[in-house]
C-alpha cells in the first residue's frame, strides 16, 4: 500500500536578494499529521523559505509541490486557496475590529452582509475544536499578544488552511502560553494538518517537533528525525562549530557611580503609577541586572533613565549630575545609550536605510556631519565599518533596515548605541528572539562594554542570562525595587520568591 503524498515538497528553493543569497537550492518536505521544525540561526534563511511558499515571494529558481501537484503562486490568496496558512511575528490585525471580524476579513463574504451572532457562534465552536480559545467579541485592542495570535491561527483555520506556518510564534508568549500553543499544534497535527514550526529555541524544538530542518546561511544542511538527535548536535548544525558556554567573571566595579535613582516614581501611559520609590546604583565597571514578570514596571522604569518618560518624584543623577529634567538628546551627549525592548518600533527607523539608521546618533557631528549637511560618502564609510565590525550580515547600507533579520537589526541597534562611546547602556531583552550565535554576539558586546569601564542597566526576563552576565541583579515586583544581590551570593529560589511578591524572602545583599 502506497503512502498518502506529501502537503509539501519543495525542491532546488533558490531566493536572491541584492547581494545576499537568501535561499540556496532548499529542499523541504512536510507530511501530514506532522510537526516540522525549520531551525536556524537569525538570517539563515527560514522565514523567506516559507514567505515562498505562503506565496509572498516568488522563488527565482526551483519547485513547489501541494499534494503531489507541481503550483505558481503568484500572491498569498494563491496560497490560500491550495491550503497554505502562514501566521506571521508580526501581527496583521485591525485593533478596532472584534476576533470575530478579524477572522473573516478579506474573506468570500463581504463584512456588510455578515451576520454576528451566528458568525461569532460558529468562530467559538471552532475555537474550542482547536483549543485555540477567545472570545470571537472582543476587540483585537482588548486582547494580550498571546490571544492576538491565536487570533491569527484562527484567520488560518477558518480559511480551510491544511498547511499551517508559523514564524517564531514563541517570541511574544509567555512559557505559559507557549506550552498552551503547543498542546493546540498537536491537536491540530493529529487532525491531518501539516505544521510548520520556525524557530532558533532548540529547546522549544526538541519538546513540539516530529522533525527538524536545519538551515544555515540559506542551505539545508540537514533534515532529521528528533529522536535521533540532540539539543548539542542542533545547535552545531546551527552554527558549524561548538557553542561553548561559560560563566562570565564578574567585573570590577569602579569608584565612580555612573547612574543613581533616588526615590523615583513614574506613570505607565495610562496615567495610573508603575514605579514606586525606586533606588539603584550603578557603578562603572559592573553589569546591574533587572529581574521580573513582565509587566511589572520595567519598561517605564527604562524609559524614565533615559527621558523618553517623565519623573513624577525622586532624582536621576548621571555622573554625580541631577539630569531628571534633562531632554533625551542632552542625556545622549552625556553618555547614555538605549537598546529598547521592541527594536523595530522604538529603537530603529523600519523605512529608512542601513546607513541612516546607523547614522542616527553621529549625523551632526564630524565627520559625518558639517554644518546642516550630511556628508554621504564619510556616513557610508563609517556605516560600512559598523556593519564589518559587528558582524550584521545581510545588511546592503541603502536597503531599508526592515529588510534584515531580528538578530541582525539587534546588531544594528547595538553597532549604533556602542559606536557612540556611552557611558552607560541600558539594554532592555537584548537578546529575546534572537538565536545562539546573534545572542552570544549580543552579551559579548555588553561584556566588552563593562570591561571598557563603563556601565550596563541589563533588563531581562531570562535569569539565566542575569546569573551568567551581571555583577549584580536587583529585583522588580509592582514598581519597587525588592531587593538587591551580588550574583555571587544570589539564590535562585528567595529571587523567584521576590519576583512573585513575597515580603519574607530574606535580606537584601549587595544593594
Amino acid at each position: 500500500m502506497s503512502s498518502p503524498p506529501l502537503l509539501v515538497a519543495l525542491r532546488g528553493v533558490v531566493k536572491d536578494f541584492p547581494g545576499v543569497r537568501a535561499n540556496d537550492e532548499v529542499d523541504f518536505d512536510l507530511a501530514p499529521g506532522q510537526i516540522h521544525a525549520l531551525l536556524g540561526e537569525n538570517g539563515a534563511g527560514k522565514t523567506t523559505l516559507m514567505n515562498i511558499l505562503a506565496g509572498l515571494y516568488r522563488p527565482d529558481a526551483g519547485d513547489i509541490r501541494i499534494l503531489g501537484e507541481e503550483v505558481r503562486f503568484r500572491s498569498p490568496r494563491d496560497a490560500i486557496g491550495r491550503g497554505v496558512g502562514m501566521v506571521h511575528q508580526h501581527f496583521r490585525l485591525v485593533e478596532r475590529f472584534t476576533v470575530a471580524e478579524n477572522v473573516t476579513l478579506g474573506w468570500h463574504t463581504p463584512r456588510g452582509l455578515i451576520r454576528r451572532r451566528p458568525l461569532e457562534r460558529e468562530i467559538a465552536a471552532l475555537s474550542e475544536s482547536f483549543g485555540v480559545r477567545v472570545r470571537p467579541e472582543r476587540p483585537v485592542w482588548q486582547l494580550s499578544v498571546g490571544e492576538q495570535q491565536r487570533v491569527e491561527i484562527l484567520k488560518n483555520l477558518y480559511r480551510g488552511a491544511r498547511i499551517l506556518i508559523l514564524d517564531e510564534p514563541t517570541a511574544v508568549l509567555a512559557p505559559q502560553e507557549a506550552s498552551s500553543l503547543f498542546e493546540s499544534l498537536r491537536w491540530m497535527a493529529a487532525d491531518g494538518r501539516g505544521i510548520v514550526f520556525i524557530s532558533h529555541k532548540l529547546d522549544e524544538v526538541m519538546q513540539v517537533a516530529d522533525r527538524i530542518t536545519v538551515l544555515r546561511r540559506g542551505r539545508n544542511v540537514a533534515t532529521v528525525e528528533k529522536a535521533g538527535t540532540s539539543e548539542r548536535e542542533l545547535a552545531r548544525l546551527m552554527m558549524g562549530r561548538d557553542l561553548t558556554q561559560t560563566r562570565t567573571p564578574p567585573g570590577r566595579a569602579l569608584d565612580e557611580t555612573i547612574l543613581e535613582l533616588a526615590a523615583v516614581d513614574a506613570d505607565d501611559d495610562r496615567g495610573l503609577q508603575a514605579l514606586r520609590g525606586v533606588d539603584l546604583t550603578i557603578q562603572a565597571g559592573e553589569i546591574l541586572g533587572l529581574a521580573g514578570v513582565a509587566g511589572n514596571g520595567q519598561r517605564e522604569l527604562a524609559e524614565a533613565i533615559v527621558g523618553l518618560r517623565p519623573v513624577k518624584a525622586g532624582r536621576i543623577l548621571v555622573r554625580g549630575v541631577d539630569a531628571t529634567r534633562w531632554s533625551v538628546s542632552r542625556r545622549i551627549a552625556a553618555g547614555v545609550g538605549y537598546s529598547p525592548e521592541d527594536r523595530l518600533r522604538d529603537g530603529l527607523a523600519p523605512s529608512l536605510s542601513v546607513t541612516e539608521n546607523l547614522i542616527a546618533k553621529s549625523y551632526r557631528t564630524a565627520p559625518i556631519g558639517r554644518r546642516l549637511l550630511v556628508r554621504r560618502r564619510q556616513a557610508r564609510r563609517h556605516a560600512a565599518e559598523l556593519v564589518r565590525r559587528f558582524d550584521i550580515r545581510g545588511a546592503e547600507l541603502d536597503a531599508p533596515a526592515s529588510s534584515l533579520s531580528g538578530g541582525n537589526l539587534q546588531k544594528l541597534l547595538l553597532a549604533r548605541e556602542l559606536s557612540a562611546d556611552p557611558w552607560l547602556l541600558v539594554a532592555a531583552q537584548p537578546t529575546r528572539g534572537l538565536d545562539l550565535g546573534a545572542a552570544e554576539a549580543a552579551r559579548r558586546f555588553l561584556i566588552e562594554l563593562r570591561e571598557a569601564g563603563k556601565a550596563v542597566f541589563l533588563i531581562s526576563e531570562d535569569l539565566d542570562e542575569l546569573f551568567a552576565l551581571c555583577d549584580r541583579i536587583a529585583v522588580l515586583y509592582a514598581g519597587r525595587i525588592m531587593g538587591t544581590f551580588r550574583t555571587s551570593e544570589a539564590d535562585e529560589e528567595r529571587m523567584g520568591l521576590l519576583m512573585a511578591g513575597s515580603t519574607g524572602a530574606g535580606k537584601v545583599q549587595g544593594a
